[in-house]
């Protein structure tokens, strides 16, 4: 098998420059930060929805791929404090740097695994997080939890941190079925859970002022998105319920969702909230947008980009 990886057609700023995009919510900071591209089948990311009409608002390459970000979410409490005396909370972790030559080349994942350099541009180092939310535990949102290190032993990425995870993404992700196994690798969080450092939540959680996960079932029958209220404004980090601007209608779900019908009825209900309170909607692997607020006008939803872009 061949196991080079290509170099993506073009890289957005955020995939390809260190700088993080970096906006005020409220009394919180937001850094979006990325573990850069990787690729996927273009007809994967799709579903059943036709080329004839995903093709008008986004174009695969030669060997029709769509080149995507792994984007996380850095929020910080209190942004006015002294390095190391903040409250950092970071959602999903990208690639990482354990995958195999294989891995590497069936996904197309960038070689520069520099996830924990940028996130030190950002001004956090490792030991300066707090807390980690994974949206769920396909490869591509937490391979940054754990390294190995020297000695080739996993450990936490994050000492200091407590992980959150649902309880049943977790069993799910234990059973290895053939369906979605290749996803799963068990070294980005069985050690966590061992050591007691990934919390398994069940159902709705506030885990810190402002910040609280609720299951939104469908790409897995577990995942969790993230929403965020400071001042007033509330913004909500996705995973791969929305997973792209261009997988704005409802119907458009990729072929990895485990449940289609609850992923469309996911999409509706969020959709709607977010329409009528107006959040900014973050995305998980949009390798042009980083966040969109959404509008229903015409009889359709329709994004309005953020003016802070």
């Amino acid at each position: 098998m061949n196991t080079e990886v290509s170099n993506p057609p073009s890289e957005s700023a955020w995939c390809g420059a260190a700088a993080p995009v970096i906006r005020k919510l409220g009394q919180y900071e937001l850094i979006f930060i990325t573990d850069r591209t990787y690729a996927l089948d273009a007809g994967q990311m799709f579903g059943v929805a036709p080329k004839s009409l995903w093709s008008k608002v986004t174009k695969a390459d030669a060997e029709n791929r769509l080149w995507l970000g792994m984007n996380s979410l850095l929020i910080r409490l209190n942004p006015e404090a002294a390095a190391g005396e903040g409250r950092n909370i970071l959602i999903e972790t990208g690639a990482g740097n354990k995958l195999n030559d294989r891995q590497r080349a069936i996904w197309q994942v960038d070689p520069q695994r520099d996830f924990l350099t940028r996130l030190a541009q950002a001004g956090t180092a490792p030991e300066t997080v707090d807390m980690v939310v994974n949206t769920h535990l396909h490869f591509d949102h937490c391979g940054w939890n754990t390294v190995r290190d020297a000695e080739g032993r996993v450990r936490a990425a994050f000492p200091r941190a407590r992980y959150y995870l649902q309880r049943g993404e977790w069993e799910h992700a234990r059973e290895q079925h053939e369906r979605d196994r290749i996803s799963y690798l068990s070294d980005n969080y069985d050690p966590l859970v061992s050591d007691g450092q990934m919390i398994l939540l069940e159902g709705e959680r506030e885990l810190a002022p402002g910040i609280q996960v609720e299951v939104q079932p469908g790409h897995t029958r577990h995942q969790q998105i993230v929403i965020i209220h400071s001042a007033g404004e509330t913004a909500c980090y996705l995973g791969d319920l929305l997973p792209t601007h261009w997988h704005l209608q409802p119907t458009w779900i990729t072929a990895f969702d485990l449940d289609p019908l609850a992923a469309i009825a996911s999409k509706h209900r969020v959709l709607e909230r977010a329409r009528r309170e107006n959040w900014l909607m973050i995305f998980t692997h949009d390798p042009e947008w980083p966040w969109a607020r959404v509008e229903f006008t015409q009889g359709k939803y329709r994004w309005v980009k953020d003016s802070n872009l």
